[in-house]
């Protein structure tokens, strides 16, 4: 399985053989739904902010001629 984010290989994680894993499925707060809605659109900023910067530093400079 590869990561798309940092693009590495991903390994299996075993399980320790004495230790449970439980999992509680609780409704999210409200303040706990913000949070998470907050980081999602800065990282969208962010990596937009990035991919636009990428595109000017890749646009050929044309020189004119004179």
């Amino acid at each position: 399985m590869t990561n798309i984010l940092n693009n590495i290989i991903m390994g299996l994680i075993k399980e320790p053989l004495d230790v449970d894993f439980v999992v509680d499925p609780r409704p999210l707060t409200k303040a706990e739904e913000k949070a998470i809605s907050d980081f999602i659109r800065a990282d969208k900023e962010k990596r937009k902010l990035k991919e636009l910067k990428k595109k000017a530093s890749t646009k050929r400079k044309v020189k004119p001629l004179v």
